[in-house]
């Protein structure tokens, strides 16, 4: 299985539960209220996320695998992120938008009034290769996105990518740490530069 397959199969997921720009609220509502794919109250997600999961991405005794681990994670951050939004607040980065999640926090970390605070955070994420720390961290940021700027869109499926790889190891989460921490604290400049090319 390839990390590009989580992306897909998240956007996937995502995709179905916002079919026709009508968000599933009883299914968001399910996973909102479960932080792990094992909870009772996350079953309302199940039919739509294990039935959209490719074989070799599903446990085969119980303990959710890398892949559901990640990809319920992801789909839960944009759940919380999308309760009481109309329009979509998942698209996937491109080269005219990028939205990427750590970009999207290097964005608001120019804020002098969050500044610190977000610092203070993003921190204690880049500190932990422990998945499940890692987990309640992005979850306790998502939340700030929407508390700021609840209409950003974000690319989750990208997280869940991030969140698959991490898993693997020390090495590897300090890769994706260090991906991370490439796009937090880049150059403010780069990002004025960008957004003048967008207008």
């Amino acid at each position: 299985m390839q990390a590009n397959d989580i992306s897909f199969v998240t956007n996937k997921i995502i995709r179905k539960l916002n079919r026709d720009e009508h968000p599933n609220k009883a299914a968001l509502a399910s996973i909102r209220g479960a932080a792990t794919l094992t909870s009772p109250r996350a079953q309302g997600i199940w039919p739509i996320l294990l039935a959209n999961l490719d074989k070799e991405m599903l446990s085969s005794d119980g303990y959710p695998t890398y892949a559901e681990v990640a990809i319920y994670a992801a789909v839960r951050f944009y759940a919380i992120h999308q309760q009481g939004q109309e329009q979509l607040v998942y698209e996937p980065t491109s080269r005219d938008e990028p939205t990427e999640f750590f970009m999207r926090l290097a964005k608001m970390r120019q804020d002098e009034r969050i500044h610190d605070a977000l610092d203070r955070r993003v921190r204690i994420l880049l500190a932990t290769t422990n998945v499940n720390s890692m987990i309640n961290s992005l979850s306790h940021l998502v939340s700030i996105v929407k508390s700021h700027h609840r209409d950003w869109s974000i690319d989750y499926a990208r997280l869940a990518k991030d969140l698959y790889i991490a898993q693997f190891g020390n090495r590897q989460a300090n890769q994706v740490h260090l991906r991370w921490g490439q796009q937090y604290y880049r150059n403010l400049q780069t990002i004025k530069n960008s957004e003048g090319k967008q207008n």
